[in-house]
């Protein structure tokens, strides 16, 4: 099977976005934008990198007092939050953080897709998400996946391993139902959706199980053509022998690419579980929910874990902007 990233890149190549860095005094993300922009793989823009900090060839800088976007920037915050109790004076302070700067940014369709994380933590950059550009109609929730690509080049989807600690069933269906709309759109593969649980299929009688429960079934509510089952044990999602023992007659069982698991506890075990057992290759934390892809790295990511996250938030905001021209997928 082709290398899934090489495939993402690709794309990304033949159709360049532009993406935000608001994090340029860290060495591995002027590395990285050096890498996006030889490569072509995205129009890149430092955010307010300081002075001492070399342009890489082919890289462009906005400031967070440009004299253009800063004054539209502070409007759209003020507009946001207001309601809040945010004053204009406060949002002119705020806007000064990068991070923020370049979420207010993608709200105003200055660039596609921004990537931090790197040095901020995870809160700062879902909290600028939020404040700045928001989610979707319909939608609530800030979720992620990671990519698991296999040594044999095979692809799947493990979610949430990164954000939301204890998902009630309702956050679980959204989890699932983001997931599986990303997983195609960076696959072009039919998702397959397992609802994890060490139960199948009513194997036992828990709290948990029924939580399982109830999330597949408000997903199957949602999302009548969505391949979906649960809930299932892994043995019985991954391996088609066990999947047909425990779930006859499934089109999950056996044959899933897409794994939600229960809570976070287990999502963050199991992927780093197949990551270090199983050779697998973690891309991500991509984060998912928000109206336009602003992705949070993990703060001991390497150079390359910023460059694949780039191209996939380009992948993504490639596809938000199609989609949003149709009916969401």
């Amino acid at each position: 099977m082709p290398n899934i990233l090489e495939q993402i890149r690709q794309s990304a190549r033949a159709d360049r976005k532009r993406i935000l860095l608001p994090e340029p005094n860290d060495p591995r993300v002027l590395a990285a934008a050096e890498q996006l922009a030889a490569q072509q793989l995205a129009d890149v823009y430092l955010v307010n990198p300081a002075d001492s900090v070399p342009l890489p060839s082919g890289v462009q800088a906005i400031a967070v007092d440009d004299p253009h976007w800063q004054p539209l920037a502070v409007e759209r915050l003020f507009s946001n939050r207001a309601a809040k109790g945010l004053t204009r004076e406060a949002a002119a302070s705020a806007a000064r953080d990068p991070i923020l700067f370049a979420a207010l940014l993608l709200s105003l369709d200055f660039a596609d897709a921004a990537v931090a994380g790197s040095i901020a933590t995870t809160a700062h950059v879902i909290r600028s998400g939020l404040h700045a550009i928001g989610t979707p109609p319909g939608r609530t929730l800030v979720s992620s996946f990671f990519l698991m690509q296999s040594p044999t080049g095979d692809c799947h989807a493990f979610a949430d391993c990164a954000v939301v600690p204890d998902p009630s069933p309702p956050q679980l269906a959204e989890i699932a139902q983001t997931t599986a709309a990303n997983f195609y759109r960076l696959t072009g593969t039919q998702p397959r959706v397992a609802m994890l649980s060490f139960s199948t299929k009513g194997s036992a009688e828990h709290p948990a199980v029924a939580k399982i429960q109830q999330a597949t079934q408000l997903l199957r509510e949602a999302e009548p053509q969505l391949l979906v089952d649960g809930e299932l044990q892994f043995d019985a999602a991954w391996v088609p022998a066990i999947g047909q023992r425990k779930a006859p007659g499934s089109a999950v069982a056996g044959q899933a690419n897409v794994f939600v698991f229960p809570d976070l506890n287990s999502g963050n075990i199991g992927y780093k579980i197949a990551e270090r057992l199983g050779g697998y290759q973690a891309i991500g934390p991509i984060i998912q929910g928000l109206t336009k892809p602003l992705m949070d790295l993990s703060r001991g990511c390497s150079v390359d874990d910023i460059v694949n996250v780039a191209v996939i938030a380009s992948r993504i905001a490639a596809a938000q902007s199609s989609s949003s021209r149709s009916p969401d997928a």
